[in-house]
């Protein structure tokens, strides 16, 4: 790794962090800073442009839907001007279902494509692999009921996710990538590597 790439990828990590971090903070200047303009945002609960995403993620704090993110190390695959970073994540949400008090932690990995324009690196998409989901009572040992025929339409890799974002009123994409489609996860990776000109990991 030469200098320059290792300053490319210690500002890649930072804005990726930078994104996610002004979005549990409400900086909603500072998080649409990060996206190109042409950038575009593809996840659960929302489809469109970068900066329509910071938008929408100010209007969802609003409504009452305050998720924060626990975040992993950032992974930065390089070529050139453009570069894939991906990194594990945990979407908390608290909730009350049936009454009781929960959090919803939504597993997943986020997936980005950079870029670097007249000296500067700025996020062309951001987009995610579910995973797996779960609702933790706030209180251990409370019991809850779900409506389980309703939640089995949902997918398993974002079912509690997916019920969450209906209950407060979202459409939720139903064929986005997840672990129990493992195509999905192909192709979506074969896409986003492509673009920088990167062989998908094996």
């Amino acid at each position: 790794m030469t200098p320059d790439e290792a300053t490319d990828i210690t500002a890649i990590t930072q804005l990726v962090v930078r994104e996610r971090e002004s979005r549990d903070l409400c900086c909603w200047k500072r998080m649409a800073d990060c996206f190109h303009e042409d950038a575009t945002v593809d996840i659960s609960w929302f489809k469109g442009s970068g900066k329509e995403f910071v938008e929408a993620s100010r209007g969802m704090f609003e409504r009452g839907m305050r998720a924060k993110h626990r975040l992993g190390p950032v992974l930065v695959t390089l070529n050139g001007d453009r570069a894939v970073a991906t990194l594990s994540a945990i979407i908390d949400i608290p909730e009350e279902i049936d009454g009781v008090e929960m959090t919803l932690s939504a597993h997943c990995l986020m997936v980005y494509r950079v870029e670097k324009r007249d000296g500067g690196w700025g996020l062309m998409s951001f987009g995610a692999i579910y995973r797996r989901d779960e609702f933790v009572p706030a209180i251990p040992g409370q019991p809850v009921s779900f409506p389980v025929e309703l939640m089995q339409k949902f997918r398993p890799s974002y079912r509690n996710l997916s019920y969450s974002l209906e209950l407060a009123g979202y459409d939720v994409n139903n064929d986005l990538p997840g672990e129990d489609r493992p195509e999905t996860v192909a192709a979506v990776m074969a896409e986003i590597f492509g673009w920088a000109g990167l062989p998908v990991p094996d």
